[in-house]
């Protein structure tokens, strides 16, 4: 019976987004529980998909106990602020010195977390745990699927353990994976050796996604490959939206045998770089996608999706950008809905309006980014909402939602789920919530890249993947690097970094 301190913060963090992340939006938590501290975070991540829940519920039904340090998460952004991050791991490694004697400890991160004064913020706090609690303490961490991997997180982490689904409806079972691992390096009483090797070439999020190929096969093959000594392998395709050094797909491996590790780890490298010209897909612009999902939905008996790719919160984006909702207006869709469009403004002049009332509204045009003008439009109010409803769908398992005064407007044959607190498209309920049933719609288009897909493919007729002007640029290639190593191609097969601008 061993006592393991929990603890962690999670961080996406788009360089190029528009908005950072402050102390608040770790308090406030977004789609995520609030900033916690102590004991309040059993009840706070009971039967939540997030992988510190099931670390403690697995941990626990292996006869361990744990010690509650701090956790914060905050919605994909911007860097974090340096006061923030400084704020959240204080509390944390100040919980470890108060703490009664311990055997472990588990850090909840994500892996892609950049700060206004540090590329590598993950790699940094677990640099700070170690050197307080000295090198036997066994450190373990589990990791969301985007991590950007770095040298510094394997060298100061006895062991790192990623999510394998994209869309994420594996988290809670990562949480669970890592305690059972993390047994079983208490139980032998030895730390597993490890090894590592990075990719040199940058993976579009949208082709990441595991309901696909190659990801699809590749993740598939990880149980068979922890055999022969190896206990965990891990591939990371990176989180592409990171101008950092270290931003790319890598794969790591631990096991108590050090040749079957190592030899584990070049396998699956291999396999990955073999891959590399299949990560790839067409994407249309605003007016080819519409047109293309209308004539597809001529004959449809399911909703033709899309994904608005680049204005996706999960990345970085802030929900809000007004190409798709043009595109689709423009084209005169019929039964067409988009949500979540984020507009505060836009928000309160329909709730004092009312249902039934007609008024003008302009939407997007905020998130300073080139060709995202506002698009203003009569609308119909059809529908208000106070924001709050609980989550149905298997990403947000367990979540409960408050989005703030919420409305359906409707445009012509397009109705939009306007909201004021920002939050990924990845869950039915988000049109529900106002009235829409998303089952009879012809066309939805859901600000997402990938984890919507947990809910809606099994609705959809087909998806598209669309990139109007937004912040989450759809190509790294299109991106103004200016940290990123050199060497690495921009995408699959694409032009390689030099340095300066591409």
């Amino acid at each position: 019976m061993a006592l393991i301190a929990v603890g962690g913060i999670q961080h996406e963090t788009n360089t190029f987004a528009p908005s950072k992340a402050d102390l608040n939006a770790f308090q406030t938590g977004g789609g995520f529980p609030p900033l916690t501290t102590g004991p309040d975070l059993y009840s706070r991540f009971k039967d939540k998909n997030i992988p510190i829940s099931g670390f403690i519920d697995q941990i626990e039904a292996l006869g361990h106990h744990t010690h509650a340090l701090t956790w914060g998460a905050a919605s994909p952004s911007d860097v974090v602020t340096e006061h923030a991050y400084e704020h959240i791991c204080g509390s944390i490694l100040d919980g470890l010195r108060a703490a009664p004697p311990y055997d472990a400890i588990y850090l909840c991160l994500h892996g892609a977390m950049v700060t206004e004064h540090l590329q590598d913020g993950e790699g940094e706090l677990l640099r700070r745990v170690r050197a307080l609690i000295g090198p036997d303490i066994p450190l373990v961490a589990s990791l969301d699927l985007h991590c950007n991997t770095t040298p510094e997180m394997i060298t100061h982490a006895d062991l790192l353990v990623a999510y394998r689904t994209y869309p994420h409806v594996d988290m809670a079972d990562t949480g669970a994976r890592t305690a059972r691992l993390l047994d079983e390096i208490l139980r032998q009483g030895r730390k597993p050796a490890k090894a590592f090797e990075q990719m040199q070439f940058l993976i579009p999020l949208h082709w990441q996604c595991t309901m696909m190929q190659p990801a699809q096969g590749l993740y598939d093959t990880l149980p068979d490959r922890e055999t022969d000594g190896v206990i965990h392998t891990s591939f990371t395709p990176g989180f592409p939206a990171a101008d950092i050094h270290h931003c790319g797909p890598s794969v790591f491996a631990y096991g108590w045998d050090a040749a079957a590790t190592r030899a584990a780890c070049e396998r699956l490298a291999g396999d990955v770089n073999g891959l590399e010209s299949v990560f790839s897909g067409t994407i249309f612009d605003p007016d080819a996608g519409v047109l293309e999902a209308m004539r597809l939905a001529a004959t449809a008996s399911r909703p033709i999706v899309i994904a608005d790719t680049q204005d996706n919160p999960g990345a970085g984006g802030d929900s809000n950008t007004a190409g798709m909702l043009r595109a689709l207006v423009e084209n005169r869709a019929e039964k067409a809905s988009l949500g979540l469009m984020i507009d505060r403004a836009a928000a309160e002049i329909a709730h004092r309006a009312g249902v039934g009332a007609e008024v003008n509204l302009t939407f997007g045009g905020h998130s300073g980014v080139d060709g995202d003008e506002p698009f203003e439009a009569l609308c119909t109010v059809e529908q208000l909402h106070d924001g709050r409803f609980d989550a149905t769908g298997p990403f947000y398992k367990g979540a409960e939602f408050n989005l703030g005064p919420s409305a359906c407007v409707r445009i012509g044959g397009t109705r939009v789920v306007l909201a004021c607190n920002k939050v990924q498209m990845a869950d039915q309920a988000m049109y529900r919530f106002v009235g829409i049933e998303p089952t009879e719609e012809k066309i939805l288009v859901n600000k997402s890249s990938v984890h919507f897909r947990a809910d809606f493919a099994p609705i959809a007729e087909e998806i598209l993947v669309c990139a109007a002007p937004g912040p989450m640029i759809a190509d790294p290639a299109d991106l103004p690097w200016k940290r990123l190593r050199k060497g690495m191609r921009l995408n699959p097969l694409g032009p390689v970094w030099g340095g300066g601008h591409p």
